[in-house]
């Protein structure tokens, strides 16, 4: 169900030669480097890093003030939308509430840094932006911008992910 959900995205990106719903592409970005960081991850966490970025197209960025504080208030809002967004899909393949409170807790960055789950959902969605997604980042921003994304970027990493990184 998420990723049919995802793969709603009307945006596509092209990879391997295919082209891809976007947040589709993401979601299995998400699970591979789960699988490669945590194989032994249980199944909330496998959901939980599959519904990342669930049906995130539905909520642009230029809804909200083009500002650092819209951009705060934009990812915050994200957090809690796809928190509810798998939640409901959850509940309704037959997951029982404590699957669904934990993804919703891990969505929502709840815990980053004390609690394992939650830390390697950010641990992997760095992981995933730095392999796929920094390179065409980077070209559009000045060097200062860049460097404060990847120093920002690091600090949320544990150490395990920033040895991942550099493997």
């Amino acid at each position: 169900m998420i990723d049919a959900a995802n793969g709603e995205d009307p945006n596509r990106e092209s990879w391997q030669g295919r082209e891809w719903p976007k947040e589709l592409l993401y979601s299995q970005r998400m699970s591979e480097w789960l699988e490669r960081l945590a194989p032994d991850a249980d199944e909330a966490v496998r959901l939980a890093a599959r519904a990342q970025h669930i049906r995130r197209w539905m909520v642009p960025r230029d809804s909200y003030p083009k500002t650092r504080e819209g951009y705060l208030r934009w990812r915050t809002g994200l957090y809690e939308f796809h928190a509810e967004t798998a939640g409901a899909l959850l509940a309704q393949a037959g997951y029982g509430e404590e699957t669904v409170e934990r993804v919703g807790r891990m969505l929502r960055k709840r815990g980053l840094k004390r609690e394992a789950d939650t830390q390697l959902i950010e641990d992997v969605a760095c992981l995933v932006f730095l392999e796929h997604y920094f390179g065409g980042f980077a070209p559009g921003h000045d060097e200062a911008k860049v460097v404060d994304i990847v120093r920002k970027t690091w600090k949320k990493m544990s150490d395990t992910a920033r040895q991942a990184a550099w493997a």
